[in-house]
């Protein structure tokens, strides 16, 4: 089993994704530098030991996990913020940024 790189990260199992999925999974969580590991029974375990990983499990693992409607939603939401975001940085800005 994987070693652990430094004892105050948090390590969880993936059961909520289908078998044939996981190594997808497993894949793109090597690509965004996500420790992760697939022992021979086939299951999944990440170790999580920054917030961002956890922001990515959460994104990678949705995409296969949620409806469609439940991804349309999460997309408008993040577009909204963002334009929230937007509008409230550019009337910040003085006639001088601007």
């Amino acid at each position: 089993m994987y070693e652990s790189t430094s004892p105050d990260v948090f390590k969880s199992q993936v059961a909520k994704i289908k078998r044939g999925d996981r190594w997808t999974v497993y894949r793109r969580l090597q690509e965004l530098n996500i420790p992760c590991w697939c022992p021979p029974d086939g299951t999944l375990w990440i170790e999580v030991d920054h917030c961002i990983h956890a922001i990515l499990l959460r994104s990678t693992i949705q995409q296969f996990v949620g409806t469609r409607s439940e991804l349309i939603d999460w997309l408008e939401r993040c577009w909204s913020f963002n334009s929230e975001q937007f509008t409230v940085n550019s009337s910040q800005l003085t006639t001088k940024d601007k």
